[in-house]
């Protein structure tokens, strides 16, 4: 075809074709062997037209614009691979090997979570300054008083039931006399009451006496006798001793000698049948809640005492700062769906944890509230503080009269001794100072108090499923209002011995101690059983 015959769209067509890149050249050009160039074909007589004609179909495509050319290229074959046979995914083996994977990260992310959480983030492990020179002043020599500088004086109580004679001749005792060394014997008063224990607890007991280095009045009573407590009519007409009664009892009997002894005291320590470091005593008594040096301000302070290496005990008597009980017997201890104040302070790490009640198996006392006071220096009478039953100094524990509602007498106690100013009952908790019940427990609370931060959002999960803390309907009575409540009212007229009846009554101070509940004292026990009954409450 003659070029000037070509119209001049087709002339441009042709005109971009000589434009394409050299790779499409390339790929459209004839092939030639190794060595040879165009020209040297021209050269060698081949016919070009006859070559032209055999390569028709790739002058076609040299023909077709660059972008269609591209289209059309021949696609390479890639040799085929053998392919790979894959196992199911839901198949036994594989899901066993996915679940040992998925159990072994599950376990290694929480043993990291622990590591780094008790190295890095531990609870109540640094004690505060004041705390440590106490500590070192105590390490530092064996000298009797070394750890009451103030030389302040101690009345040390304890009502104990040893039955199995196993406390005054071990650690307990050990624990005892070595503290008294700290405070300094010239410094203390030890008073200890002890009943229905046996023989050998008697000779052990005195036996221990002989050993102790201040003064001191140790009893022991082979039997107590209940006529002398009160008693109430349960529901069939038995005549029954409360239990409530009878360890108040016991607990104020430790308490005589205040009322004979000439000695003014400072503090009042008083102690469960725990196990103890005698150093974490002198804390709790002459730094808890320190305002200067040598100098504390408040009314009771208590230690946590642990029935194993993570669980909380005294729950029975432990109250919030606003009268709610505690969560799972577990740190932080208090609930946050209470009030969270004494919740926060324990997450805050501080000394003197906000509480309105709290016992913990050993407690310091200002000493003011057991004593008869010098005129001029009574402790100031407030509405808080007032019961019907105990409304001055000295402050004695006793029960609640009503026969389905009990409350701790440790709690009561607080109760009636407590500020009136609302948050600050003037109560604390202290968690550096830790007790337990047996020694084994003790040894280990240095190392598991470490990982307990790690316990606050299984706690917070576990309170909001157990719906803790339980309702009081009690907790909120302002004291001395007048209150309408169903209540039991004994009448021996009647066959079940009494009947719930509509009454109105003089709310008290310390309605947030107690809840519905009956435990009575049994006086035939076998061996292993406990000494009183749960009697349920009628509907």
């Amino acid at each position: 075809m003659n070029p000037r015959c070509l119209h001049h769209d087709e002339d441009y067509e042709l005109s971009r074709t000589n434009t394409q890149s050299s790779e499409d050249r390339e790929h459209d050009l004839p092939y030639y062997e190794d060595g040879q160039s165009q020209d040297d074909h021209l050269l060698s007589g081949q016919s070009v037209q006859g070559k032209a004609k055999a390569d028709s179909p790739y002058r076609l495509v040299s023909l077709a614009p660059a972008w269609l050319r591209k289209q059309h290229r021949p696609r390479r074959v890639r040799p085929r691979t053998k392919r790979r046979t894959r196992h199911c995914a839901c198949s036994p083996k594989s899901f066993a090997r996915r679940f040992a994977l998925l159990v072994y990260t599950f376990f290694t992310t929480i043993l990291l979570i622990v590591v780094v959480g008790g190295v890095f983030f531990p609870g109540y492990t640094q004690l505060p300054s004041h705390y440590q020179a106490l500590k070192l002043l105590v390490q530092a020599s064996d000298a009797p008083g070394r750890g009451n500088v103030g030389n302040q004086k101690v009345f040390i109580a304890a009502s104990l039931f040893d039955k199995e004679a196993n406390l005054f001749s071990g650690d307990w005792a050990k624990n005892v006399l070595d503290l008294i060394q700290v405070l300094g014997p010239q410094n203390v008063f030890l008073s200890i009451y002890v009943n229905d224990s046996g023989p050998q607890s008697k000779k052990d007991l005195a036996d221990f006496g002989r050993q102790v280095p201040c003064d001191h009045d140790l009893v022991f009573e082979d039997h107590l006798d209940w006529d002398q407590l009160p008693h109430l009519t349960l529901p069939g007409g038995s005549r029954r001793v409360k239990r409530i009664e009878y360890l108040a009892e016991v607990r104020n009997r430790a308490l005589r000698p205040l009322d004979t002894i000439s000695t003014t005291f400072d503090k009042l320590l008083y102690l469960n049948d725990v196990y103890f470091h005698p150093v974490d005593a002198a804390q709790l008594l002459f730094s808890t809640h320190s305002m200067t040096e040598n100098q504390t301000d408040y009314r009771a302070a208590c230690a946590v005492d642990f029935i194993n290496p993570f669980k909380f005990y005294d729950t029975y008597a432990t109250r919030d700062v606003e009268g709610y009980s505690t969560g799972l017997p577990f740190y932080p201890w208090f609930t946050a769906n209470g009030d969270e104040k004494s919740h926060q302070d324990v997450l805050d790490g501080k000394d003197a944890v906000r509480v309105r009640s709290c016992w913990g198996g050993m407690v310091a006392f200002d000493a003011r509230f057991f004593q008869q006071q010098k005129p001029g220096t009574e402790i100031p009478i407030t509405a808080a503080n007032q019961s019907p039953s105990n409304i001055t100094s000295p402050y004695r524990f006793r029960a609640e009269k009503d026969t389905f509602w009990d409350a701790s007498e440790c709690c009561l106690i607080h109760a009636d001794i407590q500020s009136p100013e609302p948050g600050n009952s003037g109560i604390y908790m202290n968690p550096f100072v830790r007790v337990a019940y047996d020694t084994k427990t003790l040894s280990w609370l240095g190392f598991t108090r470490r990982f307990e931060r790690l316990y606050t959002p299984i706690h917070w999960l576990l309170d909001l499923a157990t719906n803790a803390p339980y309702y009081n309907p009690r907790r909120r009575e302002v004291a001395w209002q007048r209150v309408r409540e169903k209540v039991w009212v004994s009448d021996e007229s009647l066959s079940r011995g009494g009947s719930f009846q509509q009454v109105t009554r003089t709310a008290s101070h310390a309605g947030f101690c107690g809840h519905p509940a009956l435990a009575v004292m049994k006086k035939d026990i076998f061996e292993g059983e406990v000494n009183w009954d749960s009697i349920p409450v009628p509907s």
